[in-house]
C-alpha cells in the first residue's frame, strides 16, 4: 500500500511540457509548493523554486534554449570531459544531447519515497557519438525533489560493453546569489589548488571556510586527490552538499 501510495504521489506531482521552443522540460513539484525543471535538452536542471517562489538557479540573461547551444545557467551536466581536458568539446556532448524519460525506472526505497518525486532521464550514444568518443554507455540521471524542497542529482553511468573506459563528470551548477558576502563553501580545508588568478600556483588551503567579500571573476580550485569527505556551499537561502568524489572544483562570482 506504501509503494502505491507513493507511486501516486509521483505521477501527479510530475508534468512533462514543452518549451517555446518546443523542448520537453519536466516540472517536479511536491506538497509543498516547492518546484524544479529539467530540460531534455541536455538533461539540465534549469529551476528550483522554494515553496515561498525564491530561484536558487541562476540562468544567464544571454543563455540560448535551443540546441546545438547549451543552456548557460541552471545545472549543466558535463561529461564525459570536464573543461578542455580531452579531446572532445568543452564540457563533453551530455549538455547538447536529446535526453529521454525513463517511464518505468527504479522504484525509491519506501523509506525514502515519502513526499519525494522524482523523475529518470537516460542518455545513450549515438552513432555521431561513438565516432568522436568510442564508449557504449548508459547514463542515468534521477533527479528528485522532497517534501522539504530538498533537490537532489544522482548519477549513475553504466558500461554497456565491458570494455574499460575513463571518464569525467561533473555538475556545473550555476546558483543565484543574492548576497556574495552571506557565501561561503565549508569542507575544503588541507585541500591543494591551483590558483588562475595566480598563473596556476599551488597553494594548500588552510581555512575551514572560504568566503568571500567582492566579485570574483575566475578562482579555480585544481584539486588533485579525491575528496572522501563531504564539502558544503552555503548561502542565505541555499544550503548544498556534495557527496563524493571531486577532481575539479571551479568558483566563479560574478554579476
Amino acid at each position: 500500500m506504501k509503494d502505491s501510495g507513493a507511486a501516486s504521489d509521483h505521477r501527479a506531482a510530475v508534468e512533462v511540457t514543452k518549451d517555446r521552443n518546443g523542448i520537453e522540460q519536466v516540472v517536479l513539484r511536491n506538497p509543498r509548493g516547492a518546484s524544479a525543471k529539467i530540460s531534455l535538452h541536455g538533461g539540465q536542471a534549469l529551476s528550483w523554486r522554494t515553496e515561498r517562489g525564491e530561484e536558487l538557479l541562476f540562468t544567464s540573461t544571454k543563455a540560448i534554449f535551443k540546441p546545438p547551444h547549451a543552456v548557460r545557467g541552471g545545472i549543466p551536466i558535463c561529461f564525459p570531459q570536464f573543461g578542455n581536458r580531452g579531446s572532445l568539446e568543452q564540457h563533453g556532448f551530455a549538455r547538447n544531447r536529446s535526453w529521454v524519460i525513463d517511464d518505468n525506472p527504479p522504484p525509491l526505497k519506501p523509506s525514502d519515497s515519502q513526499g519525494k518525486v522524482y523523475v529518470d532521464l537516460l542518455l545513450k550514444p549515438s552513432e555521431e557519438d561513438l565516432k568522436i568518443w568510442p564508449h557504449s554507455f548508459e547514463f542515468r540521471l534521477r533527479v528528485s525533489l522532497a517534501a522539504d524542497g530538498n533537490l537532489a542529482l544522482i548519477s549513475r553511468i553504466r558500461n554497456i560493453n565491458c570494455k574499460p573506459f575513463s571518464f569525467s563528470i561533473a555538475y556545473h551548477t550555476y546558483f543565484a546569489i543574492s548576497d556574495i558576502s552571506e557565501v561561503r563553501i565549508e569542507g575544503l580545508e588541507t585541500l591543494d589548488y591551483l590558483d588562475n588568478l595566480c598563473q596556476r600556483e599551488r597553494f594548500t588551503e588552510q581555512g575551514d571556510a572560504l568566503t568571500f567579500e567582492s566579485e570574483v571573476t575566475l578562482f579555480s580550485m585544481c584539486i588533485h586527490r579525491n575528496i572522501a569527505q563531504k564539502f558544503a556551499f552555503v548561502s542565505a537561502f541555499l544550503f548544498c552538499r556534495l557527496i563524493g568524489f571531486i577532481s575539479v572544483l571551479q568558483i566563479r562570482l560574478q554579476s
